[in-house]
């Protein structure tokens, strides 16, 4: 045993030394560099003359376009079930221009069917009446995952966003002007699951693809699994607990069994 011990003692002062030697550190050698993170998709800086050209935004990117008063701007963006859309346009016009006539600008959003979608809440027509810039925004409906042909709910799929003026002087017509969109998708969470899902999300008629970065999700799972299992475990304890009560402690002490 004393062997033994004096063995393994020399080998952890031998492994010891060769760990401080320079050169042989173990750290150095076995742990691999740090990967490269990989480049974030660059923010788009057009936007499209229509549904079919419209750009590709990602929720969190800052879309950017320069273009002409009385141009329609359309830009599109992916949003699946359970989120809320929150779209915000801005319109910053030149200085010649908030010296003329006041202008009304407008957002608009529709979604994979071409369905004009209803905002919540937000400022999502605003008049430029002396200012040299104008905010715009529009807090959608959130996104079920299946609902009735004739409700006119929001689904999965692409999102269109047009940004144009609606009330324009004839003399301001052709003004250039910047605009920048902004998309942001809030989670529902489980209050807004439904039981149904579509087969594939609404993303057809348009030149780009849209997708959300981690996938379009299947739809059939949701924390309200958890609340049925839970519900269902609770009331199988119930049920024995209920069953044990009712029963008894079986036949009195002196009865005779049955013949």
């Amino acid at each position: 045993m004393r062997t033994v011990r004096t063995l393994t003692a020399a080998v952890l002062l031998a492994g010891t030394a060769l760990m401080g030697l320079p050169g042989v550190s173990v750290a150095e050698t076995a742990s691999p560099g740090p990967a490269p993170s990989k480049g974030e998709e660059a923010a788009p800086t057009e936007a499209g003359t229509s549904f079919r050209t419209a750009t590709a935004v990602r929720p969190g990117q800052r879309a950017t376009a320069q273009a002409s008063t009385g141009d329609y701007l359309y830009w599109q963006f992916p949003a699946d079930a359970a989120q809320r859309p929150t779209v915000r346009a801005s319109v910053k016009l030149p200085e010649s221009a908030t010296v003329r006539a006041a202008s009304t600008w407008q957002v608009d959003v529709y979604d994979g069917l071409r369905r004009r979608q209803a905002c919540r809440f937000g400022s999502q027509t605003a008049t430029a009446s002396g200012a040299a810039s104008v905010e715009l925004t529009c807090h959608l409906r959130t996104v079920r995952a299946w609902a009735e042909p004739w409700s006119g709910d929001p689904l999965p799929g692409a999102y269109y966003v047009r940004l144009t003026a609606v009330r324009l002087a004839a003399t301001d017509v052709g003004l250039p002007f910047e605009a920048s969109l902004d998309v942001s998708t809030a989670d529902a969470g489980a209050a807004a699951a439904v039981d149904g899902r579509l087969s594939t999300p609404l993303t057809q008629g348009s030149s780009a693809t849209v997708e959300p970065e981690d996938g379009w999700s299947s739809g059939w799972w949701s924390t309200r699994w958890l609340w049925t299992a839970g519900g269902a475990a609770l009331a199988a304890l119930a049920g024995i607990w209920g069953y044990s009560l009712t029963r008894g402690n079986g036949r009195p002490a002196g009865v005779p069994g049955g013949s």
